[in-house]
């Protein structure tokens, strides 16, 4: 008795010491399959079993697998069959032969194999599969127990490598996180400093290829109008607008390349196609990328998705950036030019108003945009007479600038040709027709005023009608008389000239239809030409300049300041 204690204080003594330095060694390993081997092969050498493994839960898809095994352990690959509702993690171990159906698919010679529970205080890690002993002898009690301590010991190893590879991984993780956001920084950086599309382009493609090791990928871009390839490499095919609207229709955040959107698409398998993003800025979706798997066979994370994202955006942000700078510069060019015209246009315009014998004489016009459409002349013929003249060309801007200059040429030109007024229409009219667009015409009056004669000769080429209003009537006479707009079409009909013979206080007021179409500030009703009559009327006393001046006046308190198109007044009163 005295001998058996004392070979049972020895057992102690050597499983306490094995306890201790395994203990030991296994607290200082931070690699799992370090600390799952030494379990093994330790059980194996200390209790002479056969066979030993680990099988290993895995709390995503709540099953078993065996991840270790040593010996002539006949176990099968891959997950294992465990009832969940016979699993008591607070036991130590379980006896195959007192619960076989434990473990459903671990049916063969495992008579007397153990099942020791991996554990932490609060954490259930897997099983320690021990097989019986070749000899048959059961493990002592004293043995268990140190398998238990073992057990005990190593699943805290094994909870604390794993934590240490979880934070290895965020290490890592985080260095390259750390590493895109510089890198990003840096092409920031770059980005701002460059104007060139294409440049632009060129490094986006780089950073994509050298970062995450994508070799197919394309980025399309939608401006105002379309949707442009900025970018790609590596494809087999070209991106045409037809597959580029389809593309970037389909792109909803990420989205993986499915079966469906293959058969949808074909350019993309063709092209290994294998994710597409959508990149929005303030919640408007901008541009699509479209890349394939990466080199190194990586599937991409959420992460990688982000930097993609994020990198994607930084070069939108420059390429828009390019188009703004084009647009200032082209609205800067365009600027420029309409400051040209409009101080060419400036320059055609009579400047002082001459004095014409026998004539209180005003004239004014105001451009509702830089270069406007309306035109007004005052020139006097080779015979010592004067010609007055008042027209609106179509549309603002250069285009109405030119064909106002073409027409004040061709009005200058035939002032010393001994021909009439409705002779003279008819060949600017043909000019005009045959020299501009379609859509471009001129609504035109002229007339010629004889001082000695007090008479007023004109012709109407589709003109608002200026209003006549002789000094001892408040009836007003609209001069009418004439024919076709110019330009409109050739002329077919000669033009029809009428004259009118003026006295003293007679008023004649010419205007353009910025004058009585110009809006309420409802833009319910225009000023009409009635206001315009009352206007004259209530002025009629007063000089062709406060005249004028009244009718600017009062459509500008009708429209409330607001001006609509140009406006274009020649005025003149007999003395």
């Amino acid at each position: 008795m005295d001998k058996q204690t004392d070979t049972d204080q020895q057992n102690s003594r050597f499983e306490l010491k094995t306890v201790l330095e395994t203990s030991r060694m296994l607290i200082e390993s931070r690699s799992p399959d370090f600390v799952l081997d030494n379990l093994l092969l330790i059980i194996m050498g200390k209790l002479l079993v056969s066979s030993t493994a680990i099988l290993f839960y895995d709390p995503e898809s709540t099953g078993y697998s065996i991840i270790k095994k040593k010996g002539s352990v006949r176990l099968p690959e891959g997950p294992v069959d465990i009832d969940e509702s016979k699993v008591n993690i607070q036991q130590p171990y379980v006896l195959y032969d007192e619960e076989p159906g434990l473990f459903p698919n671990l049916t063969d010679n495992m008579e007397g194999s153990l099942f020791f529970n991996l554990r932490t205080s609060n954490r259930h890690i897997g099983f320690l599969f021990i097989g019986r002993r070749p000899n048959g002898k059961k493990l002592q009690e004293h043995e268990l127990e140190f398998v238990e301590s073992l057990t005990i010991i190593s699943a805290s190893a094994i909870a604390n490598s794993r934590m240490f590879d979880e934070l290895k991984t965020t290490n890592r993780n985080l260095d390259q996180r750390i590493h895109e956001l510089n890198t990003l920084f840096d092409l920031s950086k770059e980005f701002n400093l460059l104007t060139d599309r294409e440049k632009i382009s060129r490094i986006f493609k780089f950073a994509l290829l050298g970062q995450l090791f994508v070799r197919s990928f394309f980025l399309l871009y939608k401006s105002e109008d379309s949707i442009t390839p900025l970018a790609s490499s590596n494809l087999k095919s070209a991106i045409n607008d037809e597959i580029s609207e389809a593309v970037f229709y389909a792109a909803n955040d990420v989205t993986p390349v499915d079966t469906a959107l293959a058969e949808k698409i074909p350019f993309l398998e063709e092209n290994n196609i294998s994710t597409l993003l959508d990149i929005s800025i303030q919640n408007d979706k901008v541009a699509v990328i479209g890349v394939g798997k990466r080199a190194n066979e990586k599937p991409f994370s959420e992460s990688d998705f982000n930097f993609l994202k994020s990198l994607a955006n930084l070069a939108i942000n420059a390429i828009q950036k390019t188009y703004l700078i084009e647009e200032r510069i082209e609205k800067e060019r365009m600027e420029e030019e309409l400051s040209i015209a409009k101080s060419i246009q400036i320059g055609l315009l009579p400047d002082p108003i001459p004095n014409v014998e026998g004539l209180d004489l005003s004239a004014v016009t105001k451009s509702s945009s830089e270069v406007g459409g309306d035109y007004f002349d005052i020139a006097q013929t080779p015979d010592g007479n004067h010609v007055f003249a008042i027209a609106d060309v179509t549309g603002k801007g250069v285009p109405a600038a030119l064909l106002m200059a073409n027409l004040q040429s061709m009005l200058h030109v035939l002032l010393p040709v001994d021909i009439t007024l409705a002779a003279a229409s008819e060949r600017i009219n043909n000019l005009i027709f045959k020299n501009t667009p379609a859509d471009k015409f001129i609504t035109f009056f002229w007339g010629k005023y004889f001082h000695k004669k007090r008479v007023f000769s004109y012709v109407n080429a589709g003109h608002n009608p200026p209003l006549y209003l002789p000094a001892d009537s408040s009836e007003f006479q609209e001069l009418s008389e004439g024919g076709l707009l110019l330009g409109a079409i050739k002329a077919t009909a000669p033009y029809e000239q009428d004259k009118i013979e003026l006295k003293s206080g007679d008023i004649v007021v010419c205007y353009t239809d910025g004058v009585n179409e110009s809006l309420n500030k409802d833009e319910t009703e225009e000023y009409g030409e009635e206001r315009l009559k009352e206007c004259i009327l209530a002025n009629r006393k007063e000089s062709a300049k406060t005249i004028q001046q009244s009718i600017v006046s009062d459509v500008y308190q009708f429209s409330n300041n607001k001006q609509y198109d140009d406006i274009t007044l020649l005025i003149f009163k007999v003395d």
